[in-house]
């Protein structure tokens, strides 16, 4: 049987162990893009996803008050910092393949698709870098508990592609540039190279996909005539819970299509410094 893009994102989502669910990702971000270079793309479909994608029995899944914070300044907390990554990363697979089959509904462009297999191949990678440092460490993903409320955003926006494009792009995978160079520091002044080669290729292509979310915040606005700064803004309002975080990293977020105008008037009143602990994806 053929399978339809959306069938792929249901095989994705409803994958529940890390290794295999990221296996599937890339094999089927290889097949749509070997079937578009030969000019029979793959056809859409309509296979509907979970409301919840399947999970691995380990991590335990916490409210995000009852997660233990570690110091960054020990080996045992660096490590739970890249834990906490590595689930930000299995969630970001899930949400980048959950797009294309909740939203499947909406007439978009085929580039649509293809920025968004792009951005669920690459969190698949990012995810298994994650995993190799870790194990290489003699820990792995599952061995410490992790935030629970990490598809909420998705949960809260299933019903609006422009909130959902607002919401996860815009503002929770922005919030990882924001924090990604604090990281980068930390494990740099560890002399941790494998972590750091591995940062260094998450943060690098993380930008594209938050460029993904602005190009298709702004299109969508575009052909509903709204204006997207002020549309940003009342979903933000509307779906995402709490103030944006200062400081904010001005230069990527303008590399990836977000003006300053976007966020700063939704910012907390007092500036705070980045929290490491897994906040880039809510």
């Amino acid at each position: 049987m053929t399978l339809t893009l959306s069938d792929m994102a249901v095989d994705v989502l409803t994958c529940g162990d890390g290794r295999e669910k990221t296996a599937r990702a890339h094999r089927h971000a290889q097949a749509w893009r070997a079937a578009s270079a030969a000019g029979q793309p793959i056809a859409l479909g309509n296979a509907r996803p979970p409301d919840q994608p399947s999970r691995p029995s380990a991590p335990a899944l916490l409210d995000p008050r009852d997660v233990p914070r570690r110091r960054s300044n020990t080996q045992t907390g660096r490590i739970a910092l890249l834990h906490a990554l590595a689930h930000i990363e299995l969630n970001a697979v899930d949400l980048h393949w959950d797009i294309i089959a909740r939203f499947a509904h909406v007439p978009m462009p085929s580039s649509f698709y293809d920025d968004w297999v792009q951005a669920a191949d690459d969190e698949a990678k990012h995810f298994n870098l994650v995993c190799d440092v870790l194990e290489a460490k003699g820990s792995f993903y599952g061995a410490m508990p992790a935030h629970a409320g990490m598809w909420q955003a998705a949960t809260d926006t299933a019903h609006d592609l422009l909130a959902r494009l607002a919401v996860v792009p815009m503002v929770l995978e922005a919030r990882g540039l924001d924090v990604s160079p604090q990281m980068i520091d930390l494990f740099a002044a560890h002399q941790d190279e494998a972590a750091l080669a591995a940062l260094n290729v998450i943060y690098r292509e993380e930008v594209a996909h938050v460029a993904y979310g602005s190009k298709w915040f702004n299109w969508l606005c575009g052909q509903a005539g709204r204006d997207p700064r002020d549309a940003f803004h009342e979903l933000v309002r509307r779906y995402f819970h709490g103030a944006l975080k200062p400081p904010f990293n001005e230069e990527k977020r303008a590399e990836a299509g977000i003006p300053p105008d976007f966020y700063w008037p939704l910012a907390a009143k007092i500036a705070a410094a980045p929290q490491l602990k897994g906040d880039k994806l809510p």
